[in-house]
């Protein structure tokens, strides 16, 4: 080509939970039987949306309004009944339909947020970091993601003090991004820290993201929090979607409630050139935005929610017990979403550690694919290649430390455990192989 055509930050956008499974296919194709543990879809590992919302999705089918477009922020009654739900709330921000936009998911919902940032407004979030939100931060930056640290020895909650040095002494940081619950580590944070972080990015003059999409998915006792209900007048943006609670990730419907933007003159310039953004696509998705007043109105959907929460406590509390017992690893339980992440003890791992591969061609392909890249990641592609099992290193979530993420969505509860025992069993095996 006679002219550059790369963006300069193309190699920030990497996506671990997905890039892994191009590995994993070539592992498949020695003839392996793959157990996919990477992403957190929960309809690949067999849950259902209820019959009751399944009737409520073919009924809207057959509305003729459910084929059309709808306006490009997302269909008027819905965003009035979301603004009505969030006003219901118990105290916090009032909102108006102006204030809840539509995207199609919430990724896309992100890389709007982060590309209309002007390139020296950097956002800093928790490491490990979801991937989605890491790569775009550093994308549109051109630069490292800014990163405060969570501690897993505190439940994986950040330091705030940390958080509060960086944002006083780095001028670069617009804003600060918070995932609760977390994504990779299931941390839900409790209301006062959620408040000290508010009171941060006043005293700084930034604003907030929070990524909520699991914000309806949280047990063990962790609360529900809305953003809406402990920022008080900082602006923000809130992310959610109904991919993990009804499931269905595969709806593509996602949405972003505004938080007082009239509160700050530049956040609200800021606000209006995302929807600028948005009124230049011909529309949002309609089908399951038609959905959710039906289905979030229905007496039975609390019943849904509290059901599915009851069920991932449980296996959560079962990952915990089962992968915990191995003493090479620590195990926080987690408070919410589908994840339990693993910790490996520091200098457990090394570069002379295996496990047995039936077939010497994957072995060669394995011993080949592991050189150089981090202890994490070297003993997922051998439990890949010896088990099948596809989990995703916690270096690919933007953190120097090494473990890996398992979701807890798998429905079979023999196959379930059966999979739990297995990494229990294989990290114990590839630590104590070290100089055989």
């Amino acid at each position: 080509m006679r002219r550059q055509i790369v963006h300069a930050a193309a190699g920030s956008l990497r996506y671990e939970i997905r890039e892994i499974i191009g590995f994993a296919h070539r592992v498949e194709s020695f003839g392996q039987t793959m157990t996919w543990e990477n992403i957190g879809d929960p309809l690949q590992k067999g849950d259902r949306p209820p019959d009751w919302i399944r009737d409520i999705i073919h009924e809207l089918v057959d509305r003729p309004e459910s084929w059309a477009y709808c306006h490009s922020a997302g269909i008027p009654q819905t965003r009035e009944f979301l603004a009505d739900q969030a006003c219901s709330r118990p105290s916090g921000v009032r909102l108006t339909p102006d204030d809840i936009v539509f995207f199609n998911g919430v990724g896309d919902a992100v890389a709007t947020v982060y590309g209309y940032l002007p390139r020296e407004a950097r956002i800093i979030g928790p490491s490990p970091a979801y991937s989605t939100h890491s790569s775009a931060e550093a994308a549109h930056s051109g630069y490292q993601h800014l990163t405060y640290h969570l501690d897993p020895a505190n439940g994986w909650l950040p330091d705030i003090d940390e958080i509060r040095n960086k944002c006083r002494y780095n001028d670069s940081i617009a804003g600060i991004l918070l995932l609760s619950p977390d994504n990779p580590t299931g941390a839900v944070y409790p209301r006062p820290l959620l408040e000290e972080i508010a009171d941060i990015a006043h005293e700084c003059g930034l604003f907030l993201i929070a990524d909520e999409i699991y914000a309806h998915i949280v047990y063990n006792g962790c609360s529900h929090l809305h953003m809406s209900e402990w920022i008080g007048d900082v602006p923000g943006i809130a992310m959610r979607g109904i991919s993990k609670e009804y499931p269905w990730p595969g709806s593509r419907c996602g949405w972003i409630e505004l938080l007082n933007r009239d509160k700050d003159d530049l956040f609200d310039q800021y606000v209006e050139s995302l929807l600028a953004a948005k009124r230049l696509e011909v529309s949002s998705t309609t089908l399951p935005q038609l959905s959710i007043p039906l289905v979030y109105a229905d007496p039975r959907y609390d019943e849904h929610l509290s059901s599915r929460e009851a069920m991932f406590a449980a296996r959560a509390a079962e990952a915990t017990q089962m992968l915990g017992a191995s003493p090479a690893v620590s195990v926080n339980t987690p408070g919410g979403a589908f994840y339990v992440t693993v910790l490996f003890e520091p200098g457990v791992l090394n570069e002379h550690q295996s496990l047995t591969i039936a077939s010497n061609d994957l072995k060669a392909c394995v011993e080949e694919q592991v050189r150089g890249v981090t202890l994490d990641k070297r003993f997922v592609y051998y439990l890949m290649a010896s088990t099948g099992i596809v989990v995703v290193p916690l270096t690919g979530f933007h953190s120097q430390l090494l473990g890996l993420r398992v979701t807890i969505l798998e429905t079979d509860n023999t196959k379930r455990r059966q999979i739990f025992e297995t990494i229990r069993t294989s990290i114990d095996t590839y630590v104590a192989s070290a100089g055989r």
